[in-house]
């Protein structure tokens, strides 16, 4: 579903040339479940952009179900993106004029799905938030907008899910609640998960997880 072949990242600071990802080789397979742990600043986020086709890489490829994204321009990726591809932001990415209901609604009338309001409904239940339909971004918590933000991203069935702190922002009841909610998209759709996460709970359900290292692959992770 998912490979990296020498992926590397570089930025131009004001005190030179800054590489954030080097020499990144990983496969990920249809309906795998990989964790990517590391400490702050070792290139997990930027790792998970660049899989998911929101950034290109200074070089190496990457490939999303056969499709090489960095020979693609934005339209192109966006194409991909939108088939394939759900995505949960640690900044949660809500559109602030629309409700609940209809920031998880929007992918689904984008994809043309008939019963759309119906289906959030149900997924934003799923995650706790059947009273809340109604609620703008900034009435609701940064807990509830994360739970808004993962039923907007379940709302597709996606092919691969990319999740940045999916329970970042959340207290342990409701983090293990999305965390079952996540394995089951997995089992249930075949969905491949990718995570980006600090949660131990959550990375040993995974099967893998590789440790970023100065934006290099630790050595004894678990990838192929």
């Amino acid at each position: 579903m998912v490979e990296a072949r020498n992926l590397g990242k570089c930025v131009t600071t004001a005190a030179g040339p800054l590489h954030i990802l080097s020499g990144i080789d990983l496969q990920i397979k249809r309906g795998d479940t990989l964790a990517i742990v590391g400490v702050s600043g070792s290139g997990k986020s930027t790792l998970l952009g660049l899989m998911a086709g929101l950034d290109l890489p200074s070089s190496g490829d990457i490939l999303l179900n056969g499709h090489r994204l960095n020979e693609l321009d934005e339209d192109g990726r966006a194409r991909v993106r939108s088939r394939l591809v759900g995505f949960v932001f640690q900044s949660f990415q809500l559109l602030a004029n629309l409700t609940a209901l209809e920031n998880v609604m929007l992918p689904l009338e984008l994809a043309g799905v008939r019963r759309a309001r119906e289906q959030a409904s149900d997924l934003l239940a799923r995650v706790g938030l059947g009273a809340r339909l109604t609620h703008y971004p900034r009435q609701l918590s940064g807990g509830e907008q994360q739970r808004v933000a993962i039923a907007r991203a379940f709302a597709v069935q996606p092919a691969v899910l990319f999740a940045d702190e999916p329970t970042g922002n959340l207290d342990a009841v409701t983090g293990e609640r999305i965390i079952e909610l996540l394995f089951e998209l997995n089992v249930e759709h075949q969905t491949t998960l990718v995570l980006v996460t600090h949660d131990e709970h959550l990375a040993a359900g995974c099967e893998r997880s590789i440790r970023l290292e100065g934006g290099r692959i630790a050595t004894g992770t678990s990838s192929p």
